[in-house]
């Protein structure tokens, strides 16, 4: 005879507790997105605002026009186009250079084991936090006297000095997490030190090389104090950073709108490489967290 066997009865899942722990970290988090993008709202609004309305209250588009877009690349005013080329020539060579080194030196602090490594790696980081005010005036006397001053070398080599304790102490930390039992294996296959660093440690540290050099790089593009000094009031050399400072949008004007304007085509390139390469960089930033 066939035995019946009751359903089985059904425990309703314990309803968990609302915890406003939560409430308050996205209230914090709204702060915080709100802080960081109203400044490059308003920036957004007034660019595309007619001259006349900059100090309109409304919040939201009033005023729309594109001419001041049309004055910021006007070479009657401004050199502001070629100043957009001079900060991407800056900021290239100075992230070659600084990977370059970089690299090299990252490897070498992270590989080899001599004597006052720690030294050198807290007078790295000491660099990279030295005032860049501090040597402002010592760069303009010894530029001067080399006839240096409104020219691409004098913008590049003081902007190097405080790219490559960065690039150096981030490509450092990722070489001393990187699994050396590859190498290790290559050397045993027939590999020289150099074809393994080149066929093996390098395609591994792509992700922290991209990273390293979209930082460098952004750190040049940024970078105002030393170049509005050393470029001597020439345009020809001067970067974007500058140029904005020198803005005019005509005689008896103030570019206030077409400030903006100038800004945000400086700003929104910066935009777009972070969210196009956002991945990269991400998993170039942990890509040295964790040991293989």
């Amino acid at each position: 005879m066939a035995t019946i066997t009751a359903p089985a009865t059904v425990v309703p899942e314990a309803r968990k507790p609302f915890k406003w722990g939560n409430v308050g970290t996205v209230a914090v988090m709204v702060v915080i997105i709100l802080w960081c993008l109203a400044p490059f709202y308003w920036m957004l609004v007034l660019a595309f605002r007619d001259n006349q309305a900059t100090f309109s209250t409304d919040v939201w588009f009033s005023h729309v026009t594109w001419d001041n877009f049309r004055y910021a690349f006007n070479t009657q005013y401004n050199t502001f186009g070629r100043s957009l080329l001079n900060s991407v020539i800056i900021g290239g060579v100075v992230t070659a250079l600084a990977m370059l080194f970089g690299v090299f030196s990252g490897y070498a602090l992270a590989r080899l084991v001599f004597r006052g490594k720690g030294f050198v790696l807290a007078a790295i980081l000491g660099a990279s936090m030295f005032p860049g005010v501090a040597i402002l005036t010592p760069l303009f006397q010894l530029f001067s006297s080399w006839g240096w001053l409104g020219t691409y070398q004098a913008l590049i080599l003081p902007q190097i000095s405080f790219a490559l304790p960065l690039a150096v102490y981030t490509l450092t930390s990722f070489f001393a997490d990187m699994p050396w039992d590859l190498e290790e294996a290559a050397r045993v296959d027939g590999c020289t030190q150099g074809q393994a660093f080149r066929k093996v440690i390098l395609p591994l540290a792509a992700p922290a090389l991209f990273t390293t050099a979209i930082l460098v790089f952004l750190q040049s593009w940024n970078e105002y104090l030393l170049s509005s000094v050393l470029s001597n009031g020439k345009a020809t050399v001067a970067p974007s950073t500058v140029a904005i400072v020198n803005f005019t949008a005509g005689p008896h004007i103030v570019p206030y709108t077409q400030t903006m304007a100038a800004g945000l085509i400086v700003t929104v390139p910066l935009v777009i490489v972070v969210l196009v390469f956002q991945r990269r960089i991400v998993s170039g930033l942990t890509a040295g967290g964790v040991k293989g």
